[in-house]
């Protein structure tokens, strides 16, 4: 057990004063949490007036700090700056488009408090803004970095929810108390992350570094699910997603156990990456092979000549060899038709293709950092992954274009570890769908 002297609620808002009307008036409400408590608000860059209504409206609560940032430093950024300027020797990190309840605080404090000094953090429940469904009770992880809220959306009686005191590999960033001083050692949260995914990294490095995260089902917060992040757009997090989940196994996974499961997440990486690029317009140029017919002469013994194109036979061959697509590519760019970049040259147009490239290609241009980051996680490890992954097995759920097809493979199947706890599931048994 470790008393704790004072307790920092840290808020992002980034063009959220709406929000914070509702949010900040839910924490004036609060139940005394038995300990000195403030409110930390960072204006991150908003362009609403968060920062002259909250100085109108609050500038006389004695609890209430304001920090100001000229841009948008994120959502990880952000936080850590919150951190920094923190009086608390425990911060609590709360969404501003959130509603927590009377007792959420109080929760929060009570069970941190009375928890052995390995736990580092305490995760709160996250329900959506009526009370009746889940939006966060335990997060799991997939083997490639990415992760899902357990049973988000089910009705809160039927989800599978923590009891109090039950282990969790991560804590939502958007309802945790943590121990300022884990922290700080553990690095805080990745600020070469943006946000999305910082929470499931710190989760890992607090626990691969010898610490705990439990569940607190009283510190309850109602959630306008996404409607902070709706802001970014939906490709731009797609972005966001890809490059976060391989950041995460990347540094985190620890060193043999990296080597094994990193072709099984470069697999499904090159996967995805494919399969979003044959929805684009001229796509079918990259299905062609060209050592397998007609265009490198394999069809025929080599010796045997090809008849002009003009005879049934040179038609045949063509047809056959090329393909009915590349076929009649090369007729009509012979026409004058195919000069067009529509009907000859592939283009890059879809959003979600697009955001993938940017991620691949800001994961190349930043992989020395990647790597001194990954140097600093393992340095400070005092737990494996064998422990942690017995505790929380990873998960394999096909969720993006083409996924189905390659985890039901018999050879993607050989490319995961042996002995890696894996937790296969579709993705309607993980979440809720289409709501």
């Amino acid at each position: 057990m470790t008393p704790l002297r004072k307790v920092s609620v840290a808020i992002l808002s980034w063009n959220g004063r709406h929000h914070l009307e509702t949010c900040l008036a839910a924490l004036a409400a609060q139940h005394d949490p038995g300990v000195e408590w403030e409110i930390l608000v960072l204006d991150n860059g908003s362009a609403d007036g968060t920062a002259a209504w909250l100085r109108e409206r609050w500038g006389r609560e004695r609890r209430l700090r304001l920090i100001e940032s000229p841009v948008n430093l994120g959502f990880c950024a952000g936080n850590n700056r919150l951190v920094a300027a923190a009086d608390g020797d425990a911060v609590a990190f709360l969404n501003n488009d959130t509603r927590p309840e009377a007792d959420w605080l109080g929760s929060l404090v009570e069970l941190l408090a009375s928890a052995p000094a390995d736990v580092a953090a305490v995760s709160g429940k996250i329900v959506d803004w009526a009370g009746e469904r889940l939006d966060f009770g335990r997060g799991v992880m997939t083997f490639d970095g990415h992760a899902f809220q357990l049973d988000y959306r089910r009705p809160l009686a039927t989800a599978r929810l923590p009891a109090a005191g039950d282990e969790l590999l991560f804590a939502c960033g958007g309802n945790m108390l943590v121990r300022r001083a884990s922290f700080l050692a553990a690095g805080g949260f990745d600020e070469s992350y943006f946000a999305y995914l910082e929470d499931v990294d710190l989760g890992w490095r607090l626990w691969s570094g010898g610490e705990r995260i439990v569940f607190a089902p009283g510190a309850a917060v109602h959630h306008r699910s996404s409607a902070t992040s709706d802001l970014l757009g939906l490709y731009n997090r797609g972005f966001l997603f890809e490059r976060n989940a391989f950041l995460t196994a990347y540094k985190n996974y620890e060193p043999g156990l990296w080597e094994r499961v990193m072709p099984a997440v470069m697999l499904a990486l090159t996967s995805r990456t494919q399969a979003l690029l044959e929805t684009n317009p001229g796509a079918g140029l990259f299905l062609v092979d060209p050592y397998a017919g007609h265009i490198a002469n394999t069809g025929r013994t080599p010796t045997l000549q090809i008849p002009p194109a003009s005879t049934w036979e040179g038609f045949r061959i063509r047809w056959k060899g090329y393909g009915p697509r590349e076929f009649l590519r090369r007729g009509l760019r012979k026409l004058g038709v195919g000069s067009s970049p529509s009907s000859e040259v592939p283009r890059i147009v879809d959003e979600r293709t697009i955001a993938q490239f940017r991620a691949l290609r800001w994961l190349v241009d930043h992989v020395d950092a990647a790597a001194e980051a990954r140097a600093a996680v393992q340095c400070r490890r005092r737990r494996s992954d064998a422990e942690i992954l017995e505790r929380f097995p990873v998960y394999l759920v096909p969720t993006y274009p083409g996924d189905q097809a390659l985890f039901a493979s018999a050879g993607f199947q050989a490319w995961l570890p042996e002995g890696l706890p894996v937790v296969k599931a579709r993705l309607e048994e993980v979440m809720e769908m289409g709501s």
